[in-house]
């Protein structure tokens, strides 16, 4: 196992003065449930994300129920042909 401490990357908006507003965020959010947690504030780089799932993913259709049933059924049709030629039953 690794001695190194575990990273999770936290996505801020933008403010002013990003600092005050991190320290505030570890404190209020972090803190109490991981008191030994910390930052370092020569890796905290702005930027932007954007979500493309969020914004562009179609999800498709789920299948019916039936149709799901009718493939199950269907292999394991077939399942048991191959296993009556396998044994010759």
């Amino acid at each position: 196992m690794s001695a190194q401490p575990a990273r999770q990357p936290v996505h801020l908006p933008s403010p002013e003065d990003q600092r005050t507003a991190i320290e505030t965020f570890l404190r209020r959010e972090v803190l109490p449930y991981a008191p030994d947690a910390w930052y370092d504030p020569a890796s905290v780089k702005m930027g932007y994300e954007i979500s493309f799932n969020r914004y562009f993913y179609k999800p498709k259709a789920l299948r019916t129920l039936e149709k799901m049933r009718a493939d199950l059924l269907a292999v394991e049709k077939e399942t048991g042909r191959f296993l009556a030629e396998v044994f010759g039953r």
